[in-house]
């Protein structure tokens, strides 16, 4: 026999011999027959891992998740008896990162953002006539834009009546001049009556005090006579040119002066609920980088554009120092405080008094207005403050990370004070305006608890995961945009829906241009629709979602790199994004919900796209295909 094969026979040998002293010693320990079972024990609870934001996910170890890398949570065989609850370890709560804050009653405001013109103020700006028939022999002021002053001579002009009329003074003067010591009162007082009104005449013509105190120093009348401005300013219009005939009421120019402005600003309609008279106003203008001008507003347009669904708001600024121009453009923001039941507390006219006819005439008490003479009346008798102004409670509120927005609801996830682990309970809760990064809460919370700020989208996924019923996607949300009566509305989305997926496309494309390209067409979609046909329901998360998209379009604009346009894209995401959830969308094709959370370091956040293979907008071809699925709608 060679070698190897004593060795094998030798192994074989060992490994028979080992199995015959284990089952001996299985047989013999304890004095137990092997032939008895041992007691049945409880298996160990078997961990299952899986991902918080792909639930089909489940491995057997705590690896990365293969589909976007993130870590995997646990899934143990034990549920939470509420259905609404959820419960975790403390390890899993710090590696979804779900942070907690308080839900707090404190002051907040909201911004409204605007924008416009520097215009002239029409109550400073003064048309020159002609006050007689004449002939124009110069025009001292002969191009636009020249500077004038009181006083300054403007025309020459060659006037028949206009001598006329000075022969006529000289004369009446002679005769008052020559029946000085008349005995007859009667003479006396007719030859005064005849010159003061000779005299008259010449200032109803246009000639100044000097010019007929002159004219009668002199002692002759001139063919020709100068004609001097009333006002000063600067002169924006010349109608006539030197040698034209005039006729009484014939405009020469006209000329406005600039120490005095107004800015007259284009308010949404979605944001006049939120502007006051007496609000102060930060205005920025083009022009001037880093130089911040502030005013009040003044007046509110009762009228909103049908086309662009805006009105003016007017803004009085002094620009004695004259850095601003007409027709320069700017931006500007005010700020509305909101109370408790989300309404505005406008204090800045509480017990003032103001004019009728000129709101920017604002005084502490009661008198005339400065500009017509009307009797001041109490802000409140015009409806300026609101029976609200006095309320000062102060607002419940939550940060906006807080809450989820599936574009019919809201969602909080709240915990649960004294559980033995930490355990979240979802709330459906009743939203009021957002004011900056914080919503206000009109019912749902309670002051004090705590809500998850961060990492309520996991939450939500993982109560998915264990088939809890999640509050984003109950049943009843289906096809409740389907209604037959919104099919209108519907319909007239559609150019909103082409130009952002338009938008979407291009930024998945790391075109940044054919997405800012997108996204002009879109803005004026959008405002060429209108939510007035819609119940208030409805009108409401038209209103929402639409003040979402102008943020998201307007941070846009403002964007200036690839990087910023896709910060902003995600408003406009969001937006679009909660207008198919309530409505749908119109046509044969299906859209579908994708969600990264990797986008924005983590954070995570959603898009709509066309069926078919992913094509992410926040990272581009850096990631293009990261995401899942959450949601697919078919059309109508």
């Amino acid at each position: 026999m060679n070698p190897t094969a004593s060795r094998s026979v030798r192994t074989v040998l060992f490994l028979s011999f080992a199995v015959v002293l284990f089952a001996l010693g299985r047989w013999s320990a304890g004095g137990a027959d092997p032939s008895e079972e041992p007691a049945a024990q409880a298996p160990a609870a078997e961990v299952v891992w899986t991902c918080p934001m792909h639930a089909q996910i489940l491995l057997p170890d705590p690896v990365p998740c293969p589909i976007c890398g993130m870590d995997l949570v646990p899934r143990s065989a034990g549920a939470d008896e509420d259905p609404r609850r959820l419960a975790m370890s403390p390890a899993a709560v710090e590696l979804a990162g779900i942070a907690t804050e308080p839900v707090r009653r404190r002051a907040v405001s909201r911004p409204v953002r605007m924008v416009g013109k520097v215009d002239f103020d029409e109550t400073a700006v003064r048309t020159i006539s002609a006050w007689v028939p004449g002939r124009l022999e110069r025009l001292y002021v002969d191009y636009t834009g020249v500077r004038v002053r009181t006083g300054d001579h403007l025309v020459s002009l060659f006037s028949p009546e206009l001598l006329s009329a000075q022969e006529e003074l000289l004369a009446t003067r002679a005769r008052l001049t020559a029946t000085g010591a008349e005995v007859s009162a009667f003479l006396r007082s007719s030859n005064r009556g005849a010159y003061e009104a000779a005299r008259e005449k010449l200032l109803l013509y246009g000639l100044s005090e000097e010019q007929v105190r002159r004219i009668e120093e002199r002692g002759t009348a001139e063919d020709h006579v100068e004609l001097s401005s009333p006002t000063s300013g600067v002169v924006i219009e010349k109608q006539l040119e030197e040698g034209a005939y005039v006729e009484t009421g014939t405009h020469i120019y006209k000329i406005a002066a600039l120490d005095s402005l107004w800015v007259l600003l284009d308010a949404y309609e979605q944001d006049l609920a939120w502007l006051r008279h007496g609000q102060e106003v930060r205005i920025q203008a083009e022009a001037l980088p880093g130089e911040v001008i502030t005013g009040t507003i003044s007046f509110i347009d009762d009228v909103v554009h049908e086309h662009t669904r805006s009105a003016k708001v007017r803004v009085n600024v002094d620009n004695a120092d004259g850095r601003l121009k007409p027709g320069m453009f700017v931006r500007a923001v005010t700020s509305a405080r909101i109370g408790a039941g989300g309404e505005v507390l406008d204090r800045h006219l509480a017990g003032k008094w103001v004019s009728p006819m000129h709101p920017e005439i604002v005084k502490d008490g009661p008198g005339p207005c400065d500009v017509c003479g009307m009797d001041l009346v109490p802000a409140e008798e015009l409806g300026l403050v609101s029976s609200a102004a006095g309320e000062e409670e102060l607002p419940l509120v939550v940060p906006a990370s807080a809450v989820l927005v599936t574009g019919r609801r809201a969602v909080a996830y709240v915990q649960v004070p004294d559980s033995e682990r930490p355990t979240f309970e979802g709330r459906e809760v009743l939203l009021g305006p957002r004011a900056g990064d914080d919503y206000v809460v009109l019912s749902g919370l309670r002051e004090g608890e705590l809500v998850a700020t961060h990492g309520a989208f996991r939450i939500d996924s993982s109560m998915q995961i264990l088939a809890k019923p999640s509050l984003m996607s109950l049943p009843a949300d289906e096809g409740e945009g389907a209604a037959p009566e919104l099919q209108p509305f519907r319909v007239a989305l559609a150019p909103v829906y082409g130009h952002y997926l338009a938008a979407q496309r291009a930024l998945a494309a790391d075109d940044e241009a054919a997405a800012r390209s997108a996204l002009v067409p879109l803005h004026e979609a959008l405002h060429a629709l209108s939510g007035d046909l819609l119940d208030e329901a409805w009108r409401a998360r038209w209103s929402a979602a639409h003040e979402r998209l102008e943020r998201g379009l307007e941070g846009a604009e403002q964007s200036a790199d690839m990087a910023g346009l896709r910060v902003a894209f995600e408003d406009v995401a969001e937006g679009t994004l909660a207008l198919e959830r309530a409505f749908g969308h119109p046509g044969p094709d299906t859209l579908v919900e994708v969600y990264c959370s990797m986008a924005f370091d983590f954070r995570g956040a959603s898009w709509l796209q066309q069926e078919g293979e992913l094509a992410n907008p926040y990272f581009g071809a850096e990631m293009l295909r990261c995401g899942s699925v959450e949601r697919v709608s078919a059309g109508d």
